[in-house]
């Protein structure tokens, strides 16, 4: 760890201040209260930190008193990626369930509500919206937290929810810049490669970020990919091109002219981690114009913002990083302090009126549903639902259950669930679909069956094992949690656009023969 001189104060605060750092456990441990009295000034929480509304008002209390103007992040999209209520899957539905029903004044709301809770319990930055253009719908990583296909559908959902949820006093932080949607690679595991022409980003990517600087976005998060069009040698978020010469440029020179905090994804990361190591990462980043460097997804640990401190402070010494760059982001992190510290908070949810079914309305109205040959007869006693279950991306995360078992439950007592993966079909022994189909009959017995599968269109096992269930049993309801790329089937097939707790809900009463979408 490199010994700091005398003197060095204001630049070890600078450093300290651009980093949005994790921790483990649902208290504030020692060392981060420290850090916040000698410069940190964000905390970014995770799943792992959060156990109930009552304790995280309870933790966010805890670090305000320590700095009064922290802010406190979270990576809160609602839908698939869900922290505050990890364990239990969300009461929102996700972007794309939003995007589906077109709403703007809904999108707003549904915000605006979320932004209430996180603001009651002491949240003021929010690492959402996603506003990526899913124009690839086999993108392993974005999917269902995309809005849709359509750049201007995007945009203007992109827009309703920035303005929602920091009409909650909640900073608002649009993602992925310069857009994340036409890429192959998921950048927690490797570099993603986007080979689209500058007109085509113009056109595409950054319609949405454009209205989201244009409805006031207070934050903005770079990509760690790569796009040959900007830059052929470094990622987005290492990118001078990208985010001083694109996202800062003013409007008249072809840029943004964004003027808010710049933040990283994080930089644990692969796609940075393994070309350049975190702590040279974060170097280049607040060089090419970054604010701020979230890390603490995986790394969460003192020695990580020790190391990266020291190593930003290394980098001005040497010259490599100017002194005047660190101070100004520095200063930017802690404007945005500033004006959570005034707009948030608990005082700024108290000033709006509660809408706790917003999240349900929007659900329901984001099912598309599609009736088999035959009128459906919902059923009458016990179902069997066989989750058809790819394996989870790390911003979704596996902690978060999903599909419409525990609903249905509620609706039909009795109902019973197994999980099928692809390991089933061709791991090692297995015996193929036709196999895997004979157990799922042997588990259902003579129970209706809801087959429900997520991102059906991507996975070759899956689309084989539904539909030689289907052939089967064609009585069989069919539940599509991800994108609804492949063709409807089934005796009733419902697209929910997202797998949220509450489209599970939504799901399960029209399954059993209640409130319909629409």
């Amino acid at each position: 760890m490199t010994t700091l001189a005398r003197g060095s104060d204001t630049l070890t605060r600078d450093a300290l201040a651009v980093l949005q750092p994790g921790f483990t456990g649902t208290t504030a441990p020692d060392w981060l209260l420290r850090r916040l009295g000698e410069g940190l000034t964000s905390v970014g929480l995770f799943g792992r930190n959060i156990t109930s509304p009552e304790q995280l008002a309870a933790l966010t209390a805890q670090l305000r008193a320590e700095r009064a103007d922290v802010l406190v992040a979270i990576d809160e999209e609602g839908g698939d990626v869900t922290r505050m209520e990890v364990r239990t899957g969300s009461s929102f539905p996700g972007n794309l369930a939003l995007g589906a029903v077109d709403d703007t004044a809904l999108t707003q709301a549904v915000a605006r509500e979320l932004g209430r809770r996180l603001a009651a319990c002491g949240v003021n930055l929010n690492w959402a919206p996603s506003a990526d253009v899913n124009s690839n719908p086999d993108n392993p990583v974005i999917g269902v937290r995309s809005f849709g296909a359509d750049p201007h559908l995007v945009a203007r959902h992109t827009a309703a929810y920035v303005q929602g949820l920091q009409a909650a006093g909640v900073a608002a932080c649009t993602k992925h810049f310069p857009g994340h949607g036409d890429t192959a690679v998921d950048s927690h595991h490797a570099l993603p490669r986007i080979d689209a022409d500058l007109d085509t980003l113009t056109t595409r990517e950054l319609v949405p970020f454009r209205a989201a600087v244009a409805a006031g976005t207070k934050a903005v998060m770079s990509a760690h990919i790569l796009l040959p069009a900007l830059d052929p040698a470094r990622p987005a978020t290492l990118s001078p091109a990208a985010l001083h010469g694109l996202l800062r440029a003013p409007v008249t020179e072809g840029g943004l002219g964004f003027e808010g905090l710049v933040v990283t994804d994080g930089m644990e990361m692969r796609a940075i981690s393994a070309a350049y190591g975190i702590e040279r990462g974060s170097v280049l980043a607040i060089a090419a114009g970054a604010d701020a460097i979230c890390v603490g997804g995986g790394l969460a640990d003192e020695d990580t913002v020790l190391r990266l401190r020291d190593a930003l402070v290394a980098a001005v010494r040497a010259g490599e990083l100017p002194e005047a760059r660190l101070a100004d982001a520095a200063a930017r992190v802690r404007a945005l302090g500033d004006w959570a510290r005034h707009a948030g908070g608990p005082g700024a949810a108290e000033g709006i009126a509660p809408a706790p079914e917003a999240g349900l309305r929007a659900a329901r109205r984001a099912l598309r549903i599609t009736p088999g040959a035959q009128p459906y007869q919902p059923p009458t006693g016990p179902a069997f639902v066989a989750a058809f279950t790819p394996v989870a991306n790390i911003a979704v995360g596996d902690e978060t259950p999903w599909g419409v078992a525990a609903e249905l439950a509620r609706l039909l007592p009795g109902t019973a669930t197994a999980t099928y993966g692809r390991d089933d079909v061709q791991g090692p022994g297995a015996g193929g679909a036709p196999a895997l189909i004979a157990n799922v009959l042997a588990d259902a017995a003579d129970r209706r069956i809801v087959a429900v599968v997520r991102d059906v269109h991507r996975h070759a096992w899956m689309a084989d094992a539904l539909d030689a269930l289907l052939a089967a049993r064609p009585d069989t309801v069919v539940v599509e949690m991800g994108v609804p790329q492949a063709p409807p089937s089934g005796a009733l097939h419902i697209a929910t656009h997202g797998a949220a707790r509450v489209c599970g809900l939504a799901a399960a009463e029209v399954i059993t023969g209640g409130v319909a979408g629409g």
